[in-house]
C-alpha cells in the first residue's frame, strides 16, 4: 500500500532523526564462555523466554531462577525442555547468568561434539564495557582507555570476520580478548567505550588485526619478525614503557629445576639462542644437556618457564640459571603501558593509536 504524503513525511522525518542522533544497528558478537562441557548453570536477572534453535518458544524462565543445562549427546536439556539448541532471552534489558557470572545480552546453548558450548550473544559496545576493564587498568587516564576501546573493538570485528568456528566468533580468554561480564565493568570503561562508539581502525577499508600487549620492553616488533606475513600497520615503533613495572624482570631457576622442564637431555649445560628477531626476541633456543640436545621454540620456552615475554637473556650463576627479561606479551601492536605513559604526557587516543598502528585509518563502523 502506498503511503500518504503525511505518512511519507513522518517516515522521512523519523529517518532523519535517527541519522542525526547517531542511532546505529546493533552488531552482535558470539562469545564462547564455556566450551564442550557436560553441563552449565544458566539464569536471568529478569523473566526470560526460552526458545529452540529455530526460534520457537519453548517456555519461560522466572527472574533469578537458576537452572542447569545438561547434554544428553544429541539434545540439550534445560529443566523440562529439550532441543538441539536453546536460546535464553531476558526481558527489560536483563542480564544472563552463564557458568559463574552475569553477562549482558542473551544465551545460546549449542551442541558441539555431543557436549554443550555456551555462547553469549552480546552487542559489541556492551561487550567492550567488560573487555576494556579486563584488559586495561580502569583507573588509567581516559585517553589510554579510549585507545584500548578502539583497539579491542577493531580486533573483535577482525576476529568475527575470520572466525573458523561456526558456533562463535571469540572466546573469553587471552586467546581472543579477556571478557568477564559485569565484574570487569567500571564507570571509566563505559565512558571510554561510549566516547569512541563505533570507531575502528581500518586499512584499505577493512578492520585491521589490532593486536595489543602489556609492555614491549622498549620497542615493538614488526609482525613478520615474530609471526608470519608483514602487515603495513603492524610495524615496530619506539615504545614509552620504560617506567612500567614489567619493563624489566628476573626469574631464577635451580639447575635441577630447569633440567626437569626438558626430558631426555639430562642436566642442562648451555642454552643458546638459535633464532632471534632483530630486536632480540627469541624465536628458538638450543638446549644442550649432558645426555642430548633440544631445540625449543621461544614461545614454548616462555610458556614452560612461565616467563613474561620472549625478550630475555640467560645467565649461568654459581648454583642457578638467571633469566633477565623485558616487557610482557608478544610485543606487537599497541603497548598498553606505553599508551598509559603517552596519555600521562598529554597524548590523546587518536595520537596513541596512530603511533602504534602505523598506516591505519580511524574510521566509523559501517
Amino acid at each position: 500500500m502506498l503511503l500518504s504524503w503525511k505518512s511519507r513525511l513522518g517516515f522521512f522525518t523519523l529517518f532523519w532523526l535517527l541519522l542525526s542522533s547517531g542511532a546505529q544497528a546493533k552488531f552482535e558478537l558470539r562469545v564462547a564462555l564455556k566450551k564442550e562441557v557436560n553441563q552449565v548453570k544458566v539464569g536471568s536477572s529478569t523473566p526470560a523466554i526460552i526458545k529452540d534453535a529455530a526460534g520457537k518458544k519453548l517456555g519461560s524462565l522466572q527472574a533469578r531462577e537458576s537452572l542447569v543445562a545438561l547434554s544428553s549427546g544429541d539434545k540439550i536439556s534445560v529443566s523440562r525442555w529439550q532441543a538441539t539448541g536453546i536460546i535464553i532471552e531476558p526481558s527489560d534489558n536483563g542480564y544472563v547468568w552463564i557458568g559463574e557470572g552475569w553477562y549482558r545480552g542473551r544465551i545460546r546453548l549449542v551442541l558441539q561434539n555431543k557436549s554443550i558450548t555456551a555462547v553469549n550473544l552480546v552487542d559489541i559496545e556492551e561487550y567492550l564495557y567488560s573487555v576494556v576493564g579486563a584488559e586495561a587498568i580502569p583507573s588509567w587516564p581516559i585517553e589510554s582507555l579510549k585507545a584500548q576501546a578502539v583497539a579491542a573493538r577493531t580486533y573483535a570485528l577482525y576476529k568475527s570476520k575470520i572466525a573458523g568456528n561456526r558456533f562463535y566468533d571469540l572466546d573469553a580468554s587471552t586467546n581472543s580478548q579477556v571478557y568477564k561480564g559485569l565484574t570487569s565493568e567500571y564507570e571509566s570503561t563505559l565512558e571510554a567505550v561510549q566516547k569512541t562508539q563505533d570507531e575502528i581502525l581500518t586499512y584499505e577499508n577493512k578492520p585491521i588485526m589490532a593486536v595489543f600487549h602489556s609492555s614491549s620492553g622498549g620497542h615493538t616488533e614488526n609482525v613478520e619478525d615474530v609471526w608470519s606475513s608483514p602487515l603495513p600497520y603492524l610495524r615496530g615503533v619506539v615504545d614509552y614503557d620504560q617506567k612500567s613495572p614489567v619493563f624489566q624482570w628476573t626469574k631464577t631457576f635451580s639447575f635441577n629445576q630447569l633440567s626437569s622442564f626438558f626430558g631426555g637431555i639430562g642436566q642442562v649445560k648451555k642454552m643458546i639462542p638459535e633464532r632471534t628477531t632483530p630486536l632480540g626476541r627469541i624465536l628458538s633456543l638450543k638446549i644442550i644437556g649432558n645426555q642430548g640436545n633440544k631445540i625449543i621454540p621461544g614461545q614454548k620456552f616462555r610458556e614452560m618457564l612461565g616467563l613474561k615475554s620472549t625478550l630475555f637473556t640467560i645467565n649461568q650463576k654459581l648454583n642457578s640459571w638467571e633469566v633477565v627479561g623485558h616487557g610482557y606479551g608478544h610485543g606487537i601492536g599497541l603497548s598498553q603501558w606505553g599508551a598509559y605513559y603517552l596519555s600521562l604526557d598529554g597524548a590523546n587516543y587518536q595520537q596513541i593509536l596512530s603511533h602504534y598502528y602505523q598506516n591505519a585509518a580511524l574510521t566509523t563502523l559501517n
